[in-house]
């Protein structure tokens, strides 16, 4: 083990603010191993009783356990949206009744289309859920004390639908549950330096910014800087607003998706590979991104 530099220790003090405390101290003794699918139940109105499914939850992707998803959940595009219109009302209804079910928090359908939008009593419990709903790889993205959460025509019950509430449902349990009052107060403290240092990094709302061929100069001009500046291969394009960095083992994925996140990067992981936000309005040049990378880059290396 190298000696820890302080900006190591700053790091890992600022996870150990963001993690429940049951974690603080053991994180890196999680294993990304699921307990599996909990089955759907009906209430006797023949719908989804939400409510009632799980008795507990894996642990968390922001701790080390397994994302609930294997593969990002993204929103549906106006142009997948309208040729279904009236699927996608019932999709977006479904999943507003869900996450009330399971959360108690007001949700209701977006003004953005392939979004529902869940009103949280704080920024920083909207910002927390957005970090670790992502890391969930279910689509989140946060503005102020408003979660957005995805919806598609194409969803079904049994599974995105699921998946989205089952995300909010994971995480909102922690926050709520596993981590105190002072916690929050400590979480907002770290949200507002975090926002000092370097403003929020997530993936763009619409997938309008990220078409084009501006966009993706933007992206694979940042996957050869992380390159250059790691040996580290970033070629992942399969998602709107995402660049994907194989980092070679899942350990080595983990550690670098938290370093990102303590740097208020939105990051998650597939596998062994992280995918980091390419995000043109927040960082236009993407130098802050790569920066920010490097950095993380280094501190994950002084853990290992």
């Amino acid at each position: 083990m190298n000696e820890r530099s302080d900006e190591y220790k700053v790091f890992e003090a600022r996870l150990k603010v963001l993690l429940p405390e049951e974690y603080r101290e053991s994180y890196e003794d999680v294993q990304p191993v699921s307990m599996g699918s909990a089955g759907l139940k009906y209430g006797s109105d023949g719908r989804v009783a939400w409510d009632e499914i799980w008795g507990s939850f894996c642990d968390l992707a922001m701790a080390g356990g397994p994302p609930h998803k294997g593969t990002l959940l993204e929103p549906a595009t106006k142009a997948e949206i309208g040729p279904d219109a009236a699927r996608y009302r019932q999709v977006v209804q479904e999943l507003c009744r869900g996450v009330g079910m399971v959360t108690g928090l007001a949700a209701e359908p977006s003004l953005i289309s392939g979004w529902i939008h869940v009103d949280c009593p704080s920024a920083t419990m909207a910002g927390w859920l957005a970090r670790a709903i992502n890391m969930e790889n279910v689509s989140a993205h946060c503005q102020g004390m408003v979660l957005h959460l995805p919806a598609g025509p194409a969803y079904r019950v049994e599974k995105e639908i699921k998946n989205v509430i089952t995300s909010i449902a994971k995480t909102a349990h922690y926050w709520l549950q596993h981590t105190s009052a002072e916690q929050h107060r400590a979480v907002a403290e770290l949200f507002e330096i975090m926002e000092e240092e370097s403003p929020l990094i997530q993936a763009p709302f619409s997938p309008h910014d990220t078409r084009g061929a501006a966009f993706e100069a933007l992206r694979g001009r940042v996957a050869e800087e992380i390159h250059a500046a790691t040996g580290l291969p970033a070629t992942g394009c399969d998602y709107h607003g995402w660049l994907g960095v194989n980092c070679g083992e899942v350990r080595s994925a983990i550690r670098l998706m938290r370093a990102m996140v303590v740097s208020n990067v939105l990051c998650r992981r597939e596998g062994t590979s992280i995918y980091l936000p390419v995000d043109p309005s927040a960082d236009p040049s993407g130098s802050r991104l790569v920066g920010l990378f490097g950095r993380a880059y280094r501190l994950a290396g002084e853990r290992s």
